[in-house]
């Protein structure tokens, strides 16, 4: 009779029994009368925010696809702008995204115009920013510019490019959404600010060096110093360097420092960032000392005072004119190239450092840009 499987196999066993030592063959015994459990796996700890949202919440982390009103009592709207043709191109549409507070039938607002990095959209840069969160209880509005693909595959800016066709045609069509919203939104013109991450940065610069007139306040996050990139190639050896020339002289070739009517600023930067080298931020600080009278054209200090403070992981300097901060420069550890204080399931934001959001707004909101009648009529056309 032939025999079963299991009796082969139990002989067998008994067979490399009888050659192994005791300790194995006790080894072996225990083996093959079960297998053995699996521990099970530890959960993975959760990491925390190192600091609160403002007003002291606990900070909302997306944990599904980004969505601008998320968690806002406001209203989030998504629409295009006819921006005046450039070169080439006779329609000119820049799509947007504009996010009103409930506060806003309480008079004119202020408006914080923010300008996203590469590969962002204008939903994600909401999400990880919060600013949307933010805007409710300041009672500010935000919009949201947001570059084409048809324009730049990977949504970049051209902020290093100033020709009409490129980075100076980009700033003009923010300028003129803006232009619209004053006139049709009830956005207080004497209250514009600026806001951009990386490229975004690089075009919020552009907006401040042409369009003084038109903005209170820049804020510049990991972003470019000014200045000497005019091609694809020269912005990256910028991003990666910072720029190799006098950051003060390069700023004295583009504007009439005299003239210039200055323009209040908050550089935020990461230390660890990869992308954008942190010389930048130093670069962009000593270009807007420049611009608003602390030093002369050999970069000797002439009027206003410094301070120096740190707050958890971030270095901060602060520049006073009279008494009144015009320029700060803010300097996070271990942070690398993302929105400081953001939602970190977000690309491109992290949870690390202080809320770079409530860190611009506290800037913004000290500062308005006093319209002559010439200005103010622009605006409202």
């Amino acid at each position: 009779m032939t025999k079963s499987l299991t009796k082969l196999w139990l002989q067998g066993f008994k067979r490399i029994m009888s050659s192994v030592p005791a300790a194995q063959a006790e080894f072996l015994r225990q083996t093959s009368k079960s297998k053995p459990k699996r521990r099970p796996r530890a959960e993975p700890k959760r990491r925390t925010a190192e600091r609160a949202a403002p007003g002291g919440r606990e900070p909302h982390q997306s944990r599904v696809r980004p969505r601008a009103g998320a968690w806002t009592k406001g209203q989030w709207t998504r629409s295009y702008h006819s921006a005046p043709p450039v070169p080439g191109r006779l329609v000119n549409h820049l799509s947007y995204g504009l996010y009103i507070p409930p506060t806003a039938a309480k008079g004119a607002l202020p408006l914080v115009v923010m300008l996203h990095g590469c590969k962002q959209t204008i939903d994600e840069f909401a999400m990880g920013t919060r600013m949307n969160l933010l805007a409710d209880e300041n009672g500010f509005a935000v919009v949201y510019p947001e570059q084409s693909k048809h324009a730049h595959a990977h949504r970049c800016w051209h902020w290093y490019d100033d020709r009409d066709t490129a980075g100076l045609g980009e700033a003009r069509a923010v300028v003129s959404l803006v232009d619209s919203l004053i006139a049709h939104h009830g956005i207080d013109p004497e209250r514009v600010y600026v806001a951009g991450l990386s490229a975004g940065g690089g075009l919020a610069s552009l907006l401040a060096l042409h369009y003084p007139e038109r903005f209170a306040a820049v804020a510049l996050h990991s972003s470019p110093a000014l200045g000497e990139a005019h091609s694809g190639m020269t912005a990256m050896d910028v991003m990666r360097r910072g720029v190799r020339r006098d950051p003060v002289a390069l700023v004295d070739a583009i504007v009439d420092v005299a003239s210039y009517p200055g323009m209040p600023a908050i550089v935020v930067h990461g230390e660890a960032d990869r992308v954008v080298a942190p010389k930048n931020a130093e670069q962009l600080g000593l270009a807007f000392l420049r611009l608003n009278g602390f030093i002369d054209r050999a970069g000797a200090w002439v009027a206003g005072t410094a301070l120096e403070a740190q707050e958890g992981s971030a270095r901060i300097e602060d520049y006073l004119m009279s008494n009144r901060r015009v320029l700060t420069v803010c300097r996070v550890a271990d942070l690398g190239h993302a929105w400081a204080g953001g939602d970190e399931a977000v690309p491109f934001h992290s949870e690390a450092g202080p809320d770079a959001s409530a860190l611009i707004w506290a800037f913004f909101r000290d500062h308005r840009r006093r319209l002559s009648a010439t200005a103010r009529r622009a605006a409202a056309r």
